[in-house]
């Protein structure tokens, strides 16, 4: 503990501190003024400390729904941050230009897939402004990959992600106890706390990140990073620390109910775990899941019941049960509800697409993305395409796959396809590793979240996906980097 503390006093903790610090200023202060503000320092703090910058993103983007939701003055932060300190590299670079044009062959793939799914949209008839807003979408996060990983990352820079992921992880599971014990009526924006929810959805951790399935992701995340941080430091420095925050991750982790967080989580582990033999680690989690149960999940829903009887709530609910989750998926009357209005629905409706644009599909921003959300799209009426979920043509598909195969058709369904196979490749190379071993395991539990998340425009899960693969490129060299310090 006294060595944590010594941190706090760090340079450089100083500066997250201050940072922060303008966060909540501004949280008070009106739209226009907040956006100005905030715009402004963190312009500046991107372009003086971009490294740090980046790790700060971290924060902010994991919390970024809350405080939007507070104050809209302060949504432009993590475009600042990600576009200035891809600036940073572009000018350290500027004398070595076909270094920077150096691009492996997913990013190939990658860049031919965006390209071939916006020229399909214009020419299907799709807003040219729908078109650039998945552009965005599909871009900005991949702008983290190519700083970090042509940036000369500092020595122990790895670690200081994972310490800051494991803090925020921290305070968002105590936030997230404190919303769960009191029914969500403490610690939220008036708007969230009385946002109507079913019973199925009010028994789950929404949080700081105002979704449980985000909330989960930034768990797992923080379990990953407690993990890694145990693989460094193994005499007893931070081991009660590191142990207790484990417990509490995976407790809270349990509690968000995220049915494919979980299904993520496990392919990602046990993957990892027979690639590299690593059988100690297994029992680690194992152990931590029993105590995760014994001291955070049972204690919380006893919680809930006490402060039931306190008259917290006028109507008692049920706390929710991991069982009584995995049972309503295959509950009749919800398995109907996706077939009439859910991700049945869409897969049905996507493929009904596809039947009629086979080659090119119905182009970028017309299907189940981001930027049908703002923009709806012109085929929706055509095919009946409504959801009783999002409120009519606004909606996800919750399926990467089907959204890739209704709006790009089988020319992009092949460019999709290469863009993931290169990139396995490239970690397949690296196998010998245990951050190799790691990547193809990440791969494959991402692959398996396509099933049920839009998980490439899922920027929460894209930033932390980027960034660690980001750091897998520099340290595997796999391009000229360039030094870019904090001043």
């Amino acid at each position: 503990m006294t060595t944590i503390i010594e941190k706090l006093k760090d340079k450089e903790i100083m500066y997250f501190f201050a940072a922060l610090a303008v966060i909540v200023i501004a949280l008070f202060l009106p739209s226009s003024i907040a956006l100005v503000v905030t715009s402004l320092f963190f312009a500046l703090f991107a372009f003086f400390r971009p490294q740090q910058s980046l790790l700060f993103l971290v924060i902010y983007v994991s919390i970024r729904p809350l405080l939007v939701e507070v104050n809209p003055g302060l949504k432009l932060i993590g475009d600042l941050i990600t576009f200035i300190a891809f600036a940073k590299v572009i000018i350290a670079g500027r004398k070595d230009w076909k270094s920077l044009f150096s691009f492996k062959w997913f990013e190939w793939a990658f860049f031919a897939f965006l390209m071939f799914g916006a020229v399909s949209g214009l020419v299907q008839g799709v807003l040219p402004s729908a078109v650039i807003f998945q552009l965005r979408t599909f871009i900005i996060m991949y702008l983290l990959y190519y700083t970090v990983s042509r940036m000369l990352l500092p020595e122990g820079w790895f670690q200081r992600l994972a310490w800051v992921t494991v803090w925020t992880g921290l305070i968002v599971s105590v936030h997230g106890i404190i919303e769960k014990l009191s029914m969500r009526q403490l610690l939220l924006p008036d708007v969230w706390k009385y946002k109507t929810l079913s019973a199925t959805n009010f028994v789950r951790i929404y949080g700081l990140p105002g979704n449980p399935n985000s909330l989960a992701l930034l768990l797992l995340f923080g379990i990953i990073a407690v993990l890694f941080l145990q693989s460094i430091y193994k005499t007893e420095k931070y081991k009660w620390f590191l142990n207790v925050n484990l417990v509490l991750f995976i407790g809270v982790f349990i509690l968000t109910y995220s049915r494919g967080t979980w299904i993520s989580a496990f392919v990602l582990g046990v993957i990892f775990i027979i690639l590299s033999k690593n059988w100690i680690l297994m029992k680690r989690l194992i152990l931590a899941g029993i105590a995760s149960i014994l001291l955070i999940y049972y204690p919380v829903n006893l919680g809930v019941q006490y402060f039931q009887t306190l008259g917290l709530k006028a109507d008692p609910i049920k706390p929710g049960s991991i069982s009584d989750r995995f049972g309503e998926t295959f509950d009749q009357s919800n398995l109907a509800l996706m077939t009439e209005s859910g991700r049945f629905f869409y897969i049905e409706k996507g493929f009904e697409v596809f039947k009629d644009n086979p080659v090119a599909g119905a182009g970028f921003g017309s299907f189940g993305g981001s930027a049908t959300l703002s923009y709806g799209s012109p085929i929706y009426k055509f095919y009946g395409i409504r959801s009783d979920i999002y409120g009519g043509k606004y909606f996800y598909s919750d399926n990467q796959y089907i959204q890739v195969i209704a709006e790009t058709g089988v020319v992009g369904v092949v460019l999709f396809a290469a863009f993931l196979l290169c990139m396995l490749a490239l970690f397949w190379k690296e196998r010998k590793t245990v951050f190799g071993k790691f990547m193809i395991a990440f791969w494959f539990a991402t692959g398996v979240s396509g099933f049920y998340y839009n998980i490439w425009e899922l920027k929460f899960y894209t930033m932390f996906f980027f960034i660690i693969f980001g750091v897998f490129a520099s340290y595997s060299n796999q391009y000229v980097k360039f030094k870019i310090k904090d001043l």
